[in-house]
């Protein structure tokens, strides 16, 4: 497939479903591991086209994309999230199904704030506090009214991680980890097995939204690949996970919200009581989902680390895994020993 073909027909394409015009190819957007993101320019103002990369054969490589148009679509006016524009089930016109949203003027933010704005922790503070309530405005959505019933298991989803992950851990280990199953083992042991269940974004922190140009305000929350249905606290767990670490400790993705990585700002149950003010739903079991969200994330990338040791990828994120894993891996034990967090 010619790139120029295919960006006829996408341009053909998007001209019939959106009725668009003057439809021009901006540049591949930064942001995001697995998935291309694209600026489209329009007269009617631009858009944004999430595909798989194209030369990506697999039935399933687009199952991300589409669940997340399909939960942006069912959270449009509810919560913060891009405006779902159009959805292409058809591979023959770029070679992979995509979906097109809204673009939306915002930044996003991982280790340091913009340069024009005041460098102080009454500034983090507010990005703490609006990030946290756009993720209450997630939480508080009635799924059953959005949602088919079919769309995910409501219950048992934090039983059914830690035993995947663990099978996929142990079929294709290249190294030990033995707190990766020591803390597997006590996530088992320990599951709150919470009731309730709501939208849950599944890679939810401060890096993945985008805030106003201007000002500590939340504008929307992207990337809703991972999306299912869960008990929230399993997206604050992980939120929290990364608010306020000490800069002077091994962190694993130490740029990951870094910026709050600083004394003075919020404390993480701070933000988690506000979390509650918000939804009128309780976090006593935080610490389990703060822990939970570490070793889920550690036992991912991993992922990464062993196709590296393979010599499949050699890439700068996957090399840094080396020593992002087991860091993790002993924050998220430092946790659980504790039985609090800050």
């Amino acid at each position: 497939m010619q790139p120029v073909d295919a960006e006829r027909r996408l341009q053909a394409w998007l001209a019939e479903a959106t009725g668009r015009s003057d439809i021009a190819f901006g540049p591949v957007l930064a942001g995001g591991n697995s998935n291309v993101t694209r600026l489209i320019e329009t007269r009617e103002g631009r858009l944004v086209l999430r595909h798989p990369p194209v030369n990506v054969i697999s039935d399933r490589a687009a199952t991300g994309i589409e669940r997340e148009f399909r939960v942006i679509s069912a959270l449009a006016d509810l919560a913060p999230v891009p405006k779902a524009i159009a959805w292409c089930a058809d591979a023959a016109v770029i070679g992979q199904p995509f979906a097109v949203t809204e673009w939306v003027e915002g930044t996003a933010l991982t280790e340091r704030l913009p340069g024009h704005w005041p460098d102080t922790c009454e500034t983090v503070n507010q990005l703490g506090l609006t990030m946290i309530d756009g993720l209450a405005r997630v939480h508080k959505v009635d799924w059953r009214k959005v949602l088919p019933t079919d769309f995910a298991r409501p219950t048992g989803f934090v039983t059914r991680q830690v035993e995947r992950w663990l099978n996929v851990r142990a079929a294709d280990r290249v190294r030990d980890l033995p707190l990766l199953e020591e803390i597997g083992a006590w996530l088992l042991a320990n599951d709150p097995a919470s009731g309730r269940a709501s939208v849950i974004h599944c890679d939810f922190h401060l890096d993945n939204c985008l805030v106003a140009p201007d000002r500590p305000e939340l504008r929307v929350i992207l990337d809703w690949e991972m999306a299912t249905l869960g008990d929230p606290l399993v997206d604050l767990g992980l939120c929290l996970f990364f608010w306020q670490r000490d800069p002077a400790a091994e962190l694993g993705f130490s740029f990951v919200q870094g910026l709050s990585n600083r004394p003075g700002v919020l404390t993480a149950r701070t933000l988690a009581e506000h979390w509650s003010a918000q939804t009128g739903f309780s976090h006593c079991a935080i610490d389990f989902y703060i822990v939970f969200a570490a070793w889920r994330l550690a036992a991912i990338v991993e992922g990464a680390w062993v196709l590296h040791a393979q010599g499949k990828v050699d890439t700068t994120y996957s090399r840094g895994l080396e020593r992002d894993v087991p860091a993790l891996l002993h924050e998220a034990a430092a946790i659980a020993e504790k039985g609090k967090v800050r």
